[in-house]
């Protein structure tokens, strides 16, 4: 089994609040995806964009977006993974879903909420990480204002791979930018950060900033800044494990449960 992982990353527009039009859209970003790759990352909220009109956006665990997904990954035969309104037991949530090509799927609710723009008022938090398995990889995915809680995002010892999906505006680059380096740097792990470009239905631009970054905080491809792109990159988990056992930080790490 290879111990390499092949992921692509979609750095786009979104219209807002229109999920045809951009399901669509991703259908044919798709047909753009290298052949050889394994695992293709979308932006937060990629059905809608950063909307707070949740009640009218939001759909079913059955709905159309997750049968899009169910449907799109068994087409491209690659995972499938961004995050969409979700409405389940009458709570809203930012809900990222892993879609595998075998319909089996993950689910992850965003743990911190832009309060900044209410989305703790529109939107219902998560409450556990998850932290799923492609091959002999730990794949960890959070959503966007995560980000900037090192403590949700800290490596027990648990993940290779985290994932950060956002709607990162424009205005805070400099903090996305340098959280993607610092959390990559203090996990011992690869980390990526998928963010979306154009300006949204609030008069929010957003520069993308989309980027892969090895364990030592170098960077291995990153999108052009304000650009349609599709960047995407081979990991290594054998260089991942060779770097761990020459200098295990992990072995002095603090204990500590989130509460």
């Amino acid at each position: 089994m290879s111990q390499n992982v092949h992921i692509s990353c979609i750095q786009t527009n979104l219209a807002w609040e229109k999920i045809d039009q951009n399901l669509k859209h991703f259908e044919d970003k798709f047909k753009q995806l290298p052949r050889e790759s394994e695992m293709v990352i979308l932006p937060e909220m990629f059905t809608t964009g950063f909307s707070m009109n949740s009640k009218q956006l939001a759909e079913e665990m059955s709905g159309k977006s997750f049968q899009w997904m169910k449907n799109q990954a068994k087409e491209i035969n690659k995972i499938i993974l961004g995050s969409i309104i979700v409405k389940e037991n009458e709570n809203f949530y930012n809900r990222c879903i892993t879609m595998f090509p075998d319909e089996k799927y993950y689910t992850y609710d965003k743990g911190h909420l832009f309060r900044m723009e209410r989305e703790h008022i529109d939107f219902t938090k998560g409450e556990k990480k998850v932290i799923f398995k492609h091959n002999e990889w730990r794949i960890c995915p959070l959503i966007c204002y995560d980000l900037r809680f090192p403590v949700w995002s800290r490596n027990q010892n648990d993940y290779d791979l985290l994932i950060y999906i956002a709607s990162w505006p424009e205005s805070r680059r400099e903090v996305w930018n340098t959280l993607l380096k610092a959390r990559a740097i203090e996990n011992q792990a690869y980390v990526v950060g998928v963010n979306r470009i154009g300006k949204d239905g609030t008069g929010i631009s957003y520069s993308g900033d989309t980027v892969i970054i090895d364990p030592k905080g170098q960077i291995i491809q990153k999108a052009k800044d304000y650009e349609d792109e599709i960047i995407s990159a081979e990991l290594s988990l054998n260089e991942l494990n060779r770097f761990r056992d020459k200098f295990p930080v992990f072995l002095d790490a603090d204990e500590f449960k989130i509460l």
